[in-house]
């Protein structure tokens, strides 16, 4: 029951609420709002519909508008007219997945295979691939991330409830003209035949659109293609960094902890209520309550043999101490700490101080002495070896690929230099690997009574982070 528990924990919240948390807060890995622009993104989802689809260009080529459609394949397979009209007309068309189905309630191979017939279905008709993507609802899970190279994913900024026939032509409009400025994306519906849409929704769209892009041509607003949006946005951001990059080099930072969005303000406040349940639900206990790096339980290893230090191998079965970090730690060390090799000295401090603890508190409870080892699963750096642990990988499972996402999410939360960081390193550095050590081996090292004075010299160890200070572990409510 526990281990289902455990698994049910992992699957809901790595799979579909962190990442659908993360992707609506702050957008991490999709497109939702264009920046120093004076151009309003039109994109359409659901479509296209034999009827409604064609009033909407007849109108957007009256103004001069262009848009984004995402279109459902299994809809363009009936009208490629459609299709071929919409980029004729120099539309740009997206994804929205063969048949409107939420990604959380289908495995990652499903979700490959909607966009991959979708956009078959599109070259077919227009002769070009498509890399936008918009999943239904605005609904994603773990592994859309994973397909950055494959697909651009685009939520918006800007929704109306226009699938809903009694909001009406003059509260839409009202609704729209109130998110009228540059930047925004604004998300409608050419269909009113998914789930939750009523079928002659569209009219009432049609009639405030029209409004609303009278009002743009009085404002000097234009619209624009979610592509171009991008490309706008992008050259905008690395203008912007460009002149932060002078100011900064100009006068040095002050040394004071981070202050962060609201919006990862939330999900922090979120991640660690959810830990706290974690520890709740699972029993965790810890050695040092009031200053806490570590948390623990005991349960059988399950996974293939390992050879731990002291050629001890670690066996399928064996009674192991799984290790978790604390996290409301772990983000205190990042938020105040300037640099990698700061948060990496910290982090190794607190181990340092943790792991003789540990070793009397296993000495102490009798029952864990036939424990066979410490097991955790971490980001790899090189300073779990200094301390007595083998780090070796992770067997290619669901659990290392969900992990290995998760991970990264928490390094461009807690590290100093935020998501930029991940740009920088190679895929094989943010690999999350398994740490084990034998717990002989850490009550011959950290007990009172055994040989932990190998582990002397906090200079000589600080220094050594200069080098590997960059590499710095990270976990989540998961082995550390």
């Amino acid at each position: 029951m526990e281990t289902l528990l455990l698994w049910l924990f992992y699957i809901s919240t790595l799979y579909a609420f962190i990442p659908g948390l993360i992707t609506r807060l702050f957008g991490f890995r999709v497109f939702r709002r264009g920046i120093g622009m004076n151009e309003f993104a039109l994109t359409f989802d659901d479509g296209p519909d034999p009827v409604y689809t064609s009033l909407l260009l007849d109108l957007l080529k009256k103004y001069e508008a262009k848009a984004t459609f995402f279109v459902v394949g299994s809809n363009a397979e009936k009208y490629p007219h459609l299709i071929k009209r919409m980029h004729e007309e120099g539309h740009l068309i997206g994804i929205h997945n063969y048949v409107h189905k939420t990604n959380w309630l289908m495995g990652p191979a499903a979700v490959k295979k909607q966009i991959q017939r979708t956009n078959k279905i599109i070259y077919d008709i227009i002769g070009s691939n498509t890399h936008f993507y918009r999943p239904p609802w605005g609904i994603v899970n773990l592994f859309d991330f994973a397909r950055r190279n494959e697909t651009q994913i685009v939520l918006w900024s800007s929704m109306f409830g226009d699938w809903r026939q009694r909001l009406g032509a003059d509260r839409l409009t009202q609704r729209m003209l109130k998110k009228l400025k540059g930047g925004e994306v604004f998300l409608l519906h050419d269909c009113g035949n998914t789930l939750g849409a009523n079928a002659k929704a569209p009219v009432e769209m049609l009639a405030a659109l029209e409004r609303v892009l009278q009002e743009a041509v009085r404002k000097g607003l234009g619209t624009i293609r979610i592509d171009d949006m991008i490309d706008r946005s992008e050259a905008a951001k690395r203008e912007a960094k460009g002149h932060k990059s002078l100011a900064a080099s100009s006068k040095e930072a002050p040394n004071r902890k981070r202050k962060l969005s609201w919006g990862k303000r939330f999900v922090v406040s979120l991640w660690l209520l959810w830990e706290k349940i974690f520890h709740f639900v699972f029993q965790l206990r810890t050695t040092n309550k009031e200053e806490p790096i570590f948390h623990f339980r005991v349960r059988p290893y399950r996974g293939e043999p390992v050879m731990m230090n002291g050629d001890i191998q670690l066996l399928n079965g064996d009674r192991v101490i799984e290790l978790h970090f604390d996290n409301k730690r772990l983000f205190e060390i990042g938020s105040r700490s300037r640099t990698s090799v700061q948060v990496a000295i910290q982090m190794i401090r607190g181990v340092e101080k943790t792991l003789p603890e540990l070793a009397q508190y296993v000495q102490s409870h009798p029952e864990l002495l036939d424990v066979k080892a410490l097991y955790g699963v971490s980001m790899i750096n090189r300073g779990p070896e200094q301390f007595g642990f083998t780090v070796t990988d992770l067997p290619d499972s669901f659990f290392a690929r969900s992990t290995r996402l998760y991970l990264k999410f928490l390094m461009s939360v807690i590290h100093p230099s935020g998501g930029d960081r991940l740009k920088q390193r190679s895929s094989h550095e943010l690999i999350p690997k398994l740490i084990v050590m034998p717990t002989e081996l850490l009550l011959e090292k950290y007990a009172e009574d055994g040989s932990h004075r190998r582990f002397t010299g906090k200079e000589s160890r600080e220094a050594d982070l200069e080098e590997a200070g960059d590499e710095t572990a990270l976990s989540a409510t998961q082995p550390c």
